[in-house]
């Protein structure tokens, strides 16, 4: 079949890339030059300066040219097109809306190309990006307003967890397909022939509005785990003596009814979806007349987390951070990634400037380039200036007074030895990924660990230990404690 996929990002590319390993003829277009030259390129570090995704640069560099291709006009080819994906970005409004001006921008630009065409055979128009509730009937519209003829539309949902998007698109847990008629539905069974009647692969149709929903629906209930997890689980444990936080998440998903998934705690969930979905879910719903008490309680728990554990430090460590040198391990929003978007490195980073801090010592294995070009850009704000990047985790760390944990990058499970031959005490660890299973050889040492979900414990050598309530020592009562008697 011959496909175009408008938008070659984090969805676009990878959607493209998979597609042309099954034998399609495959266009990716965008209108962002040096993203499609660096494609053309072939080569992995050109690639992933734009998406950086485990395998994907070498599925674009074996399929180039022969069923993979990119461009910056699509005027020439559009005739004989199966299948339109629409790989949009939808950014938020101020207001939690979604920003569909980039989309009406392409559909209009489509729509007029699709008018022209001399062979009018069947076209289905698929959003694959997350829209508002509706779109594709707004993409309907549109094309008629055009004068297409013989089309029809789609929703396509992605489901695609970043760092693992090639294989989340070779081996998916489901194909979601939201349309109107039986052509349409036949065309899509074609394109995912090897989905269809696959065993361990939910292939579900539906309508349009069903399937725009089942994205939103699962991106805030992904969410909500989450923040129960960092609201609820980690609470207790930073709080009440004694508490495992990993024999606690044992015990509790041992239950079949409930998700091992999200049953982590962690300095807040980041990254393209889930907070801007959960936002506009809240948008769609209230502008409906429906209560959203529920959902403001989610997003605010997990925004709240991403500087928790800085508030954290202050009020149970007593750290003053004025004037400080502070090491961030991590500003991709997650592992294996270098997308960057909504990351709790974000706020972290304003949380310490806010606070003073004389430096910021960043290492992260692929989101540093994106750092510098795009959101710590010292153009946009002169404190930026004070943000210095390192090659390594070590470099990071040396001559540094603290250490925050924001990225659960496998390689900083091991940095306990590394702290300690690196820094000496007094120094202060806030681990907002629990990535320290050693910590209590840094402890021993004289070290402070200050872990989300989990109690402060401060360094234990030359006498530093100070008696807790919980018989192991605390200078401060918990933060919960001590904002309840903080006067409003």
């Amino acid at each position: 079949m011959k496909i175009i996929v408008i938008g070659t990002g984090y969805v676009g590319l990878p959607h493209a890339a998979v597609l042309s390993e099954y034998g399609h003829e495959v266009y990716a277009y965008d209108i962002d030059a040096s993203r499609i030259a660096a494609y053309q390129s072939g080569k992995a570090s050109e690639i992933e300066r734009y998406v950086n995704e485990p395998g994907l640069a070498e599925i674009v560099a074996e399929n180039l040219g022969r069923y993979l291709f990119f461009t910056t006009d699509i005027t020439a080819i559009v005739e004989d097109t199966d299948v339109f994906f629409l790989c949009i970005n939808t950014p938020p409004n101020r207001d939690g809306s979604t920003d569909i001006s980039f989309y009406l921008d392409a559909i209009n630009h489509l729509g007029g190309l699709l008018a022209r065409r001399r062979n009018k055979q069947r076209v289905v128009l698929v959003n694959k990006s997350t829209v508002p509730i509706g779109t594709a009937r707004l993409l309907e519209t549109v094309m008629k307003d055009h004068g297409v003829e013989n089309f029809g539309v789609a929703s396509n949902p992605e489901f695609l967890a970043q760092g693992n998007a090639v294989e989340g698109s070779r081996r998916p847990d489901r194909i979601v397909i939201g349309a109107d008629t039986q052509d349409d539905f036949q065309i899509l069974r074609r394109l995912y022939s090897q989905f269809v009647n696959h065993v361990r692969i939910r292939y579900l149709e539906t309508t349009p509005e069903t399937a725009e929903a089942i994205k939103y629906i699962s991106n805030t209930l992904l969410l909500t785990y989450i923040s129960f997890w960092n609201g609820v689980g980690a609470r207790l444990a930073e709080a009440m003596p004694n508490i495992r936080m990993e024999d606690l998440k044992v015990g509790v998903t041992a239950d079949a009814r409930i998700s091992t998934w999200g049953s982590y705690v962690s300095n807040g969930a980041g990254g393209s979806c889930f907070g801007k979905d959960i936002q506009s879910l809240i948008y769609q719903l209230s502008h409906a007349g429906r209560s959203t008490d529920l959902l403001e309680a989610v997003y605010n728990i997990n925004e709240y987390q991403k500087t928790y554990v800085i508030d954290r430090a202050i009020h149970e460590a007593r750290f003053n951070f004025n004037q400080k040198s502070i090491a961030l391990l991590g500003l991709s929003f997650k592992k294996r990634t270098n997308d960057m978007r909504d990351s709790a490195a974000l706020r972290v980073v304003e949380s310490l400037l806010s606070r003073g801090v004389r430096e910021i010592r960043a290492y992260d294995p692929l989101a540093m380039d994106e750092a510098r070009r795009s959101w710590f850009n010292p153009e946009r704000n002169q404190l930026f200036e004070r943000i210095t990047y390192h090659e390594t985790a070590v470099e990071a760390i040396e001559g540094s007074d603290a250490l925050y944990i924001s990225t659960d990058w496998e390689e900083f499970r091991g940095l306990a030895r590394t702290i300690k031959t690196t820094v000496e005490p007094p120094y202060l660890v806030m681990d907002g990924r629990r990535m320290l299973p050693d910590f209590d050889m840094l402890v021993d040492a004289g070290y402070d660990y200050l872990p989300v979900g989990g109690p402060l414990s401060l360094g234990r050598s030359e006498g530093k230990a100070i008696k807790r309530d919980d018989g192991a020592g605390a200078t401060m009562p918990p933060i919960s404690e001590a904002l309840q008697k903080t006067p409003a």
